[in-house]
């Protein structure tokens, strides 16, 4: 996803050849298991996010596996959707709210189809793409629990990217989009980044 739950990516990373430190990926602290425990074994997820009963969805799969758990999986959650941007105002239905908000504005034209579908709010994100002509709305979509879509907002992207909410994207839609496809989720860049310079100064 476009957080730091599951990244399958290319590392590339280069040393001189008398660098004697061994450097590996960080470990992985965020578990699948962990997020399904929260929503389907104890409910701290839907609480959390003060969500009725009656609005939570039912899976009996997963509640099952859930159960087969018998207790909360060691380590952190998995980030979703509705962990990112649940603070955010409605850019759709509260745009006046959204406008007081940095690159919150609502962008309409967003539809779905077979193989082109937006990410569900109670899941990870898919990966943001900057798209080659123009922005992938499969990606770059949110899939409401109504089963509507509608896109991303700049400001919406940024924070499955993980960007501050002071950083101001400039451009049009599509362009500042294609940015945030382009970028390394901030977090992520941070801790591989503290890391290797954990490792030179350890070689030093």
């Amino acid at each position: 996803m476009s957080q730091l739950n599951s990244c399958k990516l290319l590392s590339l990373r280069g040393f001189r050849s008398d660098f004697a430190e061994e450097w590996h990926f960080p470990k992985e602290v965020f578990s699948a298991e962990a997020l399904l425990w929260e929503q389907y074994g104890d409910g701290s997820y839907w609480e959390r996010h003060k969500v009725a009963k009656k609005d939570r969805p039912e899976n009996p799969l997963l509640k099952a596996r859930a159960d087969r758990l018998g207790e909360k999986p060691s380590g952190l959650a998995w980030k979703t959707v509705r962990d990112a941007i649940t603070d955010l105002p409605d850019p759709e239905h509260q745009p006046e709210k959204s406008s007081k908000v940095l690159n919150h504005r609502f962008q309409s034209g967003a539809r779905s189809y077979a193989g082109h579908t937006g990410s569900p709010l109670d899941e990870p994100a898919k990966t943001l793409k900057a798209g080659v002509h123009g922005v992938p709305g499969g990606e770059n979509m949110l899939l409401k629990p109504s089963g509507e879509v509608r896109y991303f907002t700049v400001r919406e992207s940024a924070r499955l990217q993980t960007f501050p909410d002071d950083y101001v994207f400039h451009g049009s839609w599509s362009e500042t989009m294609r940015q945030l496809g382009n970028a390394v989720p901030v977090r992520l860049a941070e801790i591989v980044g503290r890391d290797v310079e954990r490792a030179l100064r350890f070689a030093a």
